[in-house]
């Protein structure tokens, strides 16, 4: 009896060594792919952190590259307004000449300076910028038959541009169009009207300086006959 025990139970542990075994084999494999994918969620977690603070960078890069847009657009118009102020025409002639020269070369230089930033639209964004701008080109090329009518309309789409209470009227229309471009052309499209509006202030200045000498040298001119 003891030696059939004996067989049984070495039959027995025969039997559970290969199941012990294949165990064995399996758990080692599933430490490894636990181990595995542990390495490989680490690296992906670096990989992203990666990415997340070159987002950062290439944002501060886009800015960098918009402040270097609107700098070099007010500076070309600074010297326009210095070429074509009421200063340079009471000047003489070879001062006046002079100095243009210098305003030229300025320009120029600054015209050498490339930078764009493009802006990503879909079909539809890029349908409302052409519209917006049609609408803002059709009272440009309007300007000089009345500079009053025009200032008013021009001053109705900035409205539709600012989140200010505005002074007067909003181009409903205009509104809806804006509202339909990216948000950087939004923002364009702010900055060219606030230039329109500078350029024509100018303009009402230089006129209204004008029709003030005009009037004071007529009025010389009346004593002088008196």
């Amino acid at each position: 009896m003891a030696q059939a025990k004996i067989s049984a139970k070495a039959s027995e542990g025969a039997q559970q060594q290969p199941q012990q075994q294949q165990q064995q084999a399996a758990g080692g494999q599933l430490r490894g792919r636990f181990y595995r994918s542990t390495s490989m969620a680490d690296r992906s977690s670096r990989l992203l952190e990666n990415l997340d603070q070159l987002e950062l960078r290439v944002e501060a890069f886009r800015d960098a590259a918009s402040a270097m847009e609107q700098e070099k657009e007010i500076l070309l118009e600074m010297i326009h307004n210095i070429q074509n102020s009421q200063d340079m025409r009471h000047i003489s002639e070879g001062e006046r000449e002079e100095l243009n020269l210098t305003a030229n070369r300025l320009m120029g230089r600054t015209l050498t300076v490339e930078v764009s930033v493009e802006t990503i639209r879909n079909a539809q964004q890029q349908e409302s910028l052409q519209h917006a701008t049609k609408m803002i080109d059709e009272i440009v090329n309007k300007l000089l038959d009345d500079l009053e009518d025009a200032k008013i309309r021009l001053l109705s789409l900035y409205g539709a541009c600012t989140s200010d209470v505005p002074a007067g009227p909003i181009d409903q229309k205009f509104q809806s169009v804006v509202i339909g471009c990216a948000i950087e052309d939004q923002k364009k499209i702010k900055r060219r009207l606030e230039t329109l509006l500078r350029n024509l202030e100018n303009s009402e200045k230089s006129i209204t300086l004008l029709e003030h000498q005009k009037s004071a040298v007529r009025q010389s001119c009346n004593s002088k006959q008196d």
